[in-house]
């Protein structure tokens, strides 16, 4: 296991960044991940991503697949990348505080 250090908060992670306890999550974690990621400021369209992100892993324990992010936010895909440059699955899911989603290279 490894640790991640933002802003001197110390999370457990995988080797790929992703939270290796999806309980620990807040916005605040979400906005030091962003952060890391390069986002300085996550928006409402960024939060309803997070949120149906969230929602899909909490009930089903897994994160959704992109084009019902696309069809619940009524973003495209190309929005979705804009908002969170590295991707729905590695971005978007480590903001969210998911596990690194299956298929993800």
């Amino acid at each position: 296991m490894t640790t991640l250090e933002i802003q001197g908060k110390t999370f457990e992670v995988d080797g790929d960044g992703f939270l290796t306890d999806p309980s620990i999550w807040n916005e605040d974690v979400a906005k030091l991940f962003a952060e890391a990621d390069g986002i300085a400021n996550l928006t409402d369209n960024h939060w309803a991503v997070i949120k149906i992100i969230r929602n899909n892993f909490e009930e089903k324990g897994n994160a959704p697949m992109v084009r019902t992010i696309c069809k619940e936010t009524g973003l495209k895909l190309k929005d979705i990348y804009e908002l969170f440059p590295l991707g729905p699955a590695r971005g978007a899911c480590r903001v969210a505080g998911l596990p690194k989603p299956d298929g993800c290279v």
